[in-house]
């Protein structure tokens, strides 16, 4: 890596057992040597995006947010689908940034923990280009681990740490951050 990297990871759904949060638990556990991933913890916990409540009106909670995304060099989404669509709190979030300057020409890795969820991943990417923000669609992971009990995914997960499949995804975007750097 040319520089040390802060990656910030949204996650789409808020369960404590989302399979989702696991993916980005591993990469984060996994991240080489000058990576450091942080694992959004703020989603939930947004207020409804009002435009009203922009500019000087902007909550804390949401400037915090917001900060976050200024510091960090690239964010990774892990995203769910839900009734075929993106989880009403990841897109509330991402309502949040539409109109700030964090995001223009931020780069985006996807990580999705299914073997399905075409139309969420569709929406989020539509959602994500509309917002200028930088895909790095050499970067995707897309890890099944939908529907298996927690130990079947603990050793998917090993499967893929040991294949360097993770470290391989992680690679792949810090190098695309680290040309759009130069």
């Amino acid at each position: 890596m040319a520089k040390p990297l802060f990656l910030y990871a949204l996650c789409g759904s808020q369960r404590k057992a989302s399979t989702n949060r696991r993916l980005l638990e591993a990469l984060r556990d996994n991240a080489p040597v000058g990576v450091s991933i942080e694992i959004c913890e703020l989603i939930g916990d947004l207020p409804i995006f009002n435009p009203d409540r922009e500019g000087e009106n902007t909550p804390a909670i949401v400037k915090e947010f917001a900060a976050k995304i200024r510091a960090c060099d690239g964010i990774i989404v892990a995203c769910p689908e839900y009734a075929h669509g993106l989880p009403g709190g990841l897109k509330n979030a991402l309502d949040w940034l539409v109109s700030r300057d964090e995001v223009p020409f931020k780069p985006v890795m996807i990580a999705h923990a299914s073997h399905r969820g075409d139309f969420a991943l569709e929406q989020l990417t539509e959602v994500l280009k509309t917002m200028s923000l930088h895909l790095v669609d050499e970067a995707l992971l897309r890890v099944s681990l939908l529907g298996k009990p927690e130990d079947i995914q603990t050793v998917v997960l090993a499967g893929n740490v040991e294949s360097g499949l993770l470290v391989s995804a992680l690679v792949k975007f810090c190098a695309a951050i680290n040309r759009a750097a130069t």
